[in-house]
């Protein structure tokens, strides 16, 4: 195979993993599938495995802790974390003594990934009926063979009145999430061993203290996240599958705020991208043909549904594909050859150190396949 990289130079590639749930199946197979997933990745030489955190749809991973046990249970080598912990629905302390477990049974594995969702929505829905901002005026760009779609405003999304009732049940009553870059701080000084409160008292987590964990912060724009991740020195996930139109944003403002840290010297960005592979182009966009009615329950406030059946599924509207067209054309479907130009096109204009890949299909048996063969074209 002759690709425009060789083999040898070419950035690790990692999985996240959502724990779909296919049409007509269940939490339990997708949890089991998660875990042979897994297993195969480790043999065919992904370096890590991240489980995401999603509730009240049709995804199995609502708790990435503890499927991140059984994972790491499953497997002895490649590395497994979270992608990520919302911290917004949880303490500081909790975060910490969870994996601090998981540290204890899996020492030095581990990768702690922080996200602020949870706060993101709290801050929408306090914002109430006030005016939502209006989308940056950006037209849709192919920059070096990437496309950077027009902004999607999310802002009318994250005011659902079911994202609402989520955030209402998700945290306990009258609990209000800290700033972010209090938490991220307060989790680093737990484990570090040198947390106090806000009166000056001495806390110690146990498990947790002195913990072997790798902290990541993950990001879809050049706010928050990317600020707290190159303030602190940690290593920072552009989400290019979820907002496809603010990840080089969010990667330059994430290296134009690094400072050198204990944990790394100069910046280190992983992006994602939504991959499909198949033997084929033709035999791949079939496979993917459903993935436009699954990105239109999330982005319409329903919530993810279950995975459709590409055989069966309904096409969507002129109208509701515009809602999803950006999330569309940024996915990455084909053959081998042709996902993996595209993929080293994204690594070459983020100057990415890493990819992590998504990659939802209805069958398990076609996820695997994917995984398959983008590992051998990429020659890991």
């Amino acid at each position: 195979m002759t690709t425009s990289t060789s083999a040898s130079s070419r950035v690790p590639l990692s999985i996240l993993d959502l724990s779909p749930i296919s049409e007509g199946s269940d939490a339990a197979t997708a949890l089991k599938n998660s875990v042979d997933l897994a297993q195969h990745a480790e043999l065919w030489g992904y370096s890590r495995y991240w489980l995401a955190e999603h509730h009240f749809v049709a995804v199995a991973s609502s708790s990435p802790t503890v499927v991140v046990g059984q994972i790491a249970a499953a497997t002895s080598t490649i590395r497994v974390g979270s992608a990520a912990v919302q911290v917004g629905q949880r303490t500081a302390v909790s975060v910490v003594e969870e994996w601090g477990i998981l540290d204890a049974f899996h020492p030095g594995r581990l990768d702690l990934g922080l996200g602020r969702s949870g706060q993101r929505r709290s801050e929408a829905q306090k914002a109430g009926s006030a005016p939502s901002p209006t989308a940056p005026d950006r037209r849709r760009e192919v920059i070096a063979g990437v496309i950077v779609p027009a902004p999607f405003d999310l802002s009318v999304l994250l005011k659902a009145s079911r994202l609402a009732a989520m955030a209402e049940v998700l945290t306990q009553p009258g609990a209000q999430p800290p700033d972010f870059t209090d938490q991220v701080a307060d989790i680093e000084a737990l484990i570090a061993g040198t947390y106090r409160t806000p009166s000056g008292v001495e806390l110690h987590a146990s498990p947790g203290e002195n913990a072997g964990l790798e902290l990541w912060i993950f990001g879809t724009s050049k706010g928050q996240s990317a600020q707290v991740a190159g303030s602190r020195g940690l290593p920072f996930v552009a989400n290019y599958h979820v907002t496809p139109a603010t990840t080089l944003e969010a990667v330059q403002a994430y290296r134009e705020a690094f400072v050198p840290s204990a944990t790394l010297a100069e910046p280190h960005v992983v992006v994602s991208a939504d991959v499909v592979v198949a033997d084929d182009d033709a035999t791949a966009k079939e496979l993917a043909s459903s993935f436009p009615q699954w990105v239109y329950s999330i982005r319409s406030g329903h919530g993810a549904i279950a995975y459709p059946d590409p055989a069966t599924v309904a096409p969507l509207s002129d109208e509701q594909f515009a809602l999803v067209a950006d999330r569309v054309e940024t996915q990455f479907v084909g053959g081998p050859e042709t996902v993996v130009a595209r993929l080293e096109a994204l690594q070459k204009l983020t100057a990415a150190d890493g990819l992590v890949i998504t990659s939802v299909t209805h069958r398990h048996e076609d996820r695997l396949r994917s995984h398959e063969l983008l590992a051998k074209a990429w020659g890991l």
